[in-house]
């Protein structure tokens, strides 16, 4: 089994295939507060499919903040 997304990451980076109230961007990696976000997307009350969490991506205004040097793509 080949461990891919389903979609290209630069593209949920940039919103550009995804609705932004599907995208939840996490600075760091806080446990309770990604289970919280974690748990949202599971109940699904707009049936939206659920969404993604990236983790370490900063975001302001629900927009996200890119860092040059700390961003990688492959």
């Amino acid at each position: 089994m080949t461990p891919k997304l389903p979609i290209n990451i630069d593209d949920l980076l940039r919103r550009r295939t995804v609705e932004s109230e599907r995208i939840e961007y996490k600075e760091g990696w806080n446990p309770e507060v990604v289970l919280h976000t974690l748990c949202a997307f599971a109940n699904d009350f707009h049936n939206l499919g659920g969404g993604y969490v990236v983790i370490g991506v900063a975001e302001h205004n629900g927009q996200p903040q890119f860092k040059q040097q700390n961003l990688l793509l492959v």
